[in-house]
């Protein structure tokens, strides 16, 4: 990797944190995974333990999501999965969350190329359980991949990530939210990735920012199932 390249993504990396200690900022811990099961199927895990600040000590949520993946074909797939959500309160002295949620999700997700770019569009839809009340929600997120030191993302590549993604209501309030994210990703093998960025979240009255650190850790299992079959 040239001498440029590496100040850009230190620059990118290091002046965010700069001024962290100068706002009210939080901290996502987060891992997933898509574990091959057959040609066409794969099972999605995911885990997400995020955090009202900065320091990984003070809970908001732990988000755990799972589903079924159908391959249509290599660059599309759709979803069908369930989530549980347990929301905390700041400095809460409860253990437990003070709010859990139940959710339903479906997704298509697609991919295509242009030139050295890799563009990957999300399509979400979500029934929310949340305590008593019933909610649905659409999400869209456009996500490019850049890759910076190789001509695409393969195993010694690092890459920067940028999306955006929009959540809209069913009904009362039409806006949820809207996220927006920046990254440098590292393709460590076939099927891990590390991933450390920064996301803004607005929502209809506030706004914040989160410290993103990823793992991504792909498996195949059929190797496994044809042994044991």
């Amino acid at each position: 990797m040239n001498q440029k390249i590496k100040n850009c993504i230190t620059i990118f990396i290091l002046g965010p944190l700069i001024g962290f200690s100068q706002q009210d900022t939080g901290n996502w811990l987060m891992y997933f995974g898509s574990n091959k099961i057959s040609e066409k199927l794969s099972i999605h895990s995911e885990a997400q333990y995020r955090n009202h600040t900065i320091s990984p000590t003070n809970i908001e949520q732990l988000l755990l999501r799972t589903g079924l993946n159908y391959h249509i074909k290599p660059n599309a797939s759709v979803t069908f999965g369930y989530a549980h959500i347990g929301n905390h309160v700041y400095k809460s002295e409860r253990k437990s969350p003070e709010i859990e949620e139940h959710r339903i999700w479906q997704q298509l997700l697609t991919t295509n190329n242009i030139g050295r770019v890799k563009f990957e569009h999300r399509y979400r839809l979500e029934e929310r359980f949340v305590e008593t009340d019933f909610k649905m929600r659409f999400r869209y997120r456009l996500m490019l991949f850049v890759p910076l030191n190789r001509p695409k993302i393969e195993t010694g590549t690092m890459y920067l990530g940028v999306y955006d993604e929009i959540f809209i209501n069913e009904k009362a309030t039409f806006f949820d939210r809207n996220r927006l994210y920046g990254g440098i990703g590292y393709q460590y093998a076939d099927n891990i990735h590390f991933q450390v960025g920064v996301l803004r979240q607005e929502v209809q009255t506030a706004s914040k920012t989160f410290l993103q650190f990823g793992l991504i850790f792909n498996t195949d299992l059929t190797n496994k199932i044809n042994k044991d079959l």
